[in-house]
């Protein structure tokens, strides 16, 4: 169960609080998006990669560019 913690700001007493199913959800669905993007991300570097492997340019080539 995901809680939150709440720190009244007054007396300093803090609580925990469950989430409910909806912010679950909510937050489920923000993480898998998050996952989604990384994916996509790994896979355009990968593909940026292997076009600079077939082009035959170096890292130092790459900086020199600005790439």
């Amino acid at each position: 169960m995901i809680k939150e913690k709440i720190i009244d700001s007054e007396n300093g007493e803090i609580t925990w609080r469950d989430y409910t199913d909806a912010e679950i959800a909510k937050v489920e669905a923000a993480q898998a998006e998050a996952a989604e993007r990384q994916v996509e991300r790994q896979a355009k570097e990968a593909a940026r990669q292997a076009v600079l492997a077939k082009l035959g340019l170096t890292a130092e080539d790459i900086s020199a560019l600005g790439l």
